[in-house]
């Protein structure tokens, strides 16, 4: 199938183009824990990203042209939109809860959940698609898919591989920085639809999860400003705590903070096509020292509610990649 008309092209965009800058801080934070980032990968070789990716298929539909083409074609346009040429598979599940996930270092794919396809139209089905397409645009996957690892087998299986491996602190850590690059994802969103406004409303429909056509945008938008700025100190703490388990951050507050981005203009110069290309970004170096120290005390926090610090928490992990070195599966 070809791709609608009016499909739009943001030519050689850069995810640094969008990047909310706490995912830019947050990233810089998690390269500094010593050996993360050789125990995710180790994760991923040990066979439980494969593992993952078979419990996700076994019971899902592949979507193509035989199959929802209409889901299809949306899911080719937001690729296309973000100047990528290599489209992820697109999958289908039964699922009662309105989600999608991405997942898979080398070989990505999307998986949409029957219930968020059911409750949403084609305007906020392409939001979703777009936002999960600016995942693997940001090369978000690996991370992600570490996070899924750690989430779904490292509390309900204990498996001898996985001992002495500081579970809890790394999952700690990966959520903090999961909940700041959904924030430039869903920036992404906006752009590739050219529409804030259905980015914002389908947060809530997802939110609410029923009667969509009755749902009022300018109340969800003002219920976002009393979130953020009312409640007396328990309830502050309250949030805070709320925030900590959870790889998204709360719908209200994603649809205010994406307001005020396009408030401040960055998004109209973006669509105007004044934005970062690819082969214009800073050196990593570079990145890294602007990020702003604000994140990094997040990220060693959220290690030390685990019980650790990013020191122990780096001697840990040497050890454990030192204990399974040369074991390739579980």
């Amino acid at each position: 199938m070809t791709l609608p008309a009016e499909a739009w092209r943001l030519d050689r965009i850069s995810p640094r183009a969008y990047q909310h800058p706490a995912d830019r801080a947050a990233t810089a934070a998690l390269q500094k824990v010593p050996y993360l980032d050789q125990v995710v990968r180790k994760l991923v070789a040990l066979g439980y990203e494969r593992a993952l990716r078979a419990a996700a298929l076994g019971a899902s539909v592949r979507l193509g042209q035989e199959q929802l083409p209409r889901v299809w074609v949306l899911h080719r346009e937001v690729f296309n939109a973000l100047d990528m040429d290599r489209v992820p598979d697109l999958y289908l599940t039964q699922f009662p809860l309105a989600n999608a996930f991405t997942m898979g270092t080398d070989r990505p794919i999307v998986v949409l959940n029957s219930e968020l396809v059911r409750i949403l139209d084609d305007d906020g089905r392409r939001v979703v698609l777009a936002h999960e397409a600016a995942h693997v645009h940001s090369e978000h996957v690996l991370y992600r898919t570490a996070l899924l690892i750690l989430l779904r087998v490292g509390e309900s299986v204990r498996l001898p591989i996985l001992a002495g491996l500081p579970i809890l602190a790394i999952r700690m850590a990966l959520l903090e920085w999961s909940r700041a690059a959904e924030l430039s994802c869903d920036r992404a969103a906006a752009l590739v639809t050219r529409d804030p406004a259905a980015v914002s409303r389908a947060l809530m429909v997802i939110s609410a999860g029923e009667a969509a056509d009755e749902l009022n945008l300018d109340a969800f938008i003002a219920q976002g400003i009393e979130y953020e700025e009312k409640g007396s100190g328990l309830e502050r703490l309250t949030k805070l705590l709320q925030d900590l388990n959870v790889t998204h951050p709360m719908p209200v507050r994603r649809v205010r903070m994406l307001l005020d981005w396009v408030q401040a203009g960055d998004y109209d110069r973006m669509v105007r096509g004044e934005y970062l290309r690819r082969g214009e970004e800073s050196s990593a170096s570079e990145e890294a020292s602007a990020a702003s120290t604000h994140y990094g005390e997040r990220i060693g926090d959220a290690i030390q509610q685990a019980g650790s610090s990013v020191s122990d928490l780096g001697d840990q992990l040497a050890d454990w990649l030192q204990k399974t070195k040369g074991r390739r599966e579980p």
